[in-house]
């Protein structure tokens, strides 16, 4: 099994703040993961997250403000990064919502992202086999959640393989990959002009053919400036359609920033440890 190398550690209320690297099979280079444990975690549940366009997996552990309610609920936040890094791809860096920063948690097929660019793969079956291996978790209770990039992955990897999950949840989620001029973008690179490839990997078209049991719970800021990248009717439409339970919560003057996801962290992470157990 793959072996973890700890970055660094910090107390954080009564519990430890960790970043652990590893070589990534899924990514083919080194990938990092940050960690909350809270004070004598011993097969406690775990909540990961999934972050959104240009964020490391810093952004949340420093500005989301989760950690006290998690010590208090006694639950484990994994946090791993948006993508692969360092790996040398023509054009890597040149957009906010193609390469680094913006894996898309999607398993690229076209060159020459495919090499590296596996993080469906990366974040629904190596980190968690990583985690229930290396850290005091109960592989049987885990949740998913995010924001934005990551409120997209967080509702696809949950729906998907809901048999895996407690719960899910999400925040200003990409709820249409394939309509949004963001996801358009990054799936034709990461898997090239056949949008029926793209519909895989769309939250509301795997919604209307294979909804869930799970109730989703999504909050958008109803100041959000990127609503027509969001496209959140369309995730409203689809479960509509397909019997998906929704509890979908508009936040009037909130935007899309770490300010909006701070303010409603506790009310998802109490979701969660209801259905965590």
């Amino acid at each position: 099994m793959n072996e973890i190398r700890m970055v660094s550690e910090s107390r954080c209320f009564g519990g430890l703040q960790r970043t652990y690297e590893h070589d990534s099979t899924s990514c083919a280079c080194p990938m990092r993961f940050a960690v909350f444990l809270p004070d004598g975690a011993d097969g406690v549940p775990a909540l990961y997250w999934l972050s959104g366009l240009t964020c490391t997996e810093e952004n949340f552990v420093v500005k989301a403000g989760a950690q006290r309610p998690a010590a208090e609920l006694g639950i484990a936040l994994i946090v791993p990064d948006t993508s692969p890094r360092g790996v040398d791809i023509p054009g890597q860096d040149d957009q906010i919502d193609v390469g680094t920063g913006a894996g898309f948690y999607v398993n690229a097929t076209r060159a020459p992202w495919a090499a590296h660019y596996r993080m469906y793969d990366y974040v629904a079956t190596e980190l968690v086999d990583i985690v229930n291996t290396h850290l005091p978790v109960d592989p049987g209770r885990k949740s998913i959640s995010g924001h934005s990039m990551g409120g997209h992955g967080a509702l696809l990897v949950g729906t998907r393989r809901a048999h895996e999950y407690r719960s899910v949840s999400a925040f200003a989620p990409i709820c249409a990959a394939s309509r949004s001029d963001w996801g358009r973008n990054a799936l034709s690179h990461y898997l090239g002009d056949d949008e029926s490839a793209w519909r895989e990997y769309d939250v509301s078209e795997v919604i209307r053919q294979q909804p869930s049991a799970h109730t989703l719970l999504v909050d958008q800021g109803g100041s959000d400036p990127f609503l027509d990248h969001l496209r959140p009717g369309d995730l409203q439409a689809a479960c509509d359609a397909s019997g998906q339970p929704l509890r979908y919560s508009e936040r009037p003057g909130y935007d899309h920033s770490y300010f909006f996801v701070s303010s409603f962290m506790e009310r998802h992470l109490r979701f969660h440890a209801e259905a965590l157990g």
